[in-house]
């Protein structure tokens, strides 16, 4: 079983990202390496928080990860090591500034969505308290009603009664 160097690795995952867009057959094909060790190697790329590409065919369909990965990759680069990021892994500048800005809204929405969920729980608890104290009363109404009942069927019985005598 062949070893292959880090480099060597690297170089072949290249192949995989923009502008090449090859597939793992190809590369496969082209580098005579098996299927399943490309495989292999771009799976450890993802866990290790690389943008490499799987089963989505464009930077908009990628894992959160893969984003976010870009976004970690590309915080301290200015515009012009930005645009040169981008063109080599086929990116667009407004894409990584869109994920950015969607990571960031997502850390300052994190303690809003915990204030708000704390209101919903309160909001609901209070609702559940209002139905509970309708549902006792509408029980204690239909409770009345159907004792009523009961004493209409009685006294109705009873009047039957009293006019089959006379």
């Amino acid at each position: 079983m062949p070893r292959y160097s880090e480099e060597r690795k690297q170089v072949v995952l290249s192949k995989l990202l923009p502008p090449l867009n090859m597939t793992v057959a190809e590369v496969s094909r082209v580098e005579g390496i098996g299927l399943q060790t490309l495989y292999n190697w771009r799976d450890k790329a993802k866990l290790q928080g690389r943008p490499v590409p799987g089963n989505k065919p464009t930077p908009d369909q990628w894992s959160p990860e893969a984003k976010l990965a870009v976004v970690i990759e590309t915080s301290a680069l200015n515009e012009a090591e930005l645009s040169e990021y981008c063109r080599a892994k086929g990116l667009y500048v407004e894409q990584v500034k869109a994920w950015k800005a969607d990571s960031l809204k997502g850390f300052a929405s994190s303690r809003e969505q915990e204030l708000e969920a704390k209101q919903q729980r309160k909001a609901d608890r209070k609702e559940i308290k209002q139905l509970k104290r309708e549902l006792r009363h509408k029980e204690k109404a239909l409770a009345e009603t159907a004792a009523l009942l009961v004493l209409r069927k009685k006294l109705d019985a009873l009047w039957e009664n009293d006019s089959e005598d006379d």
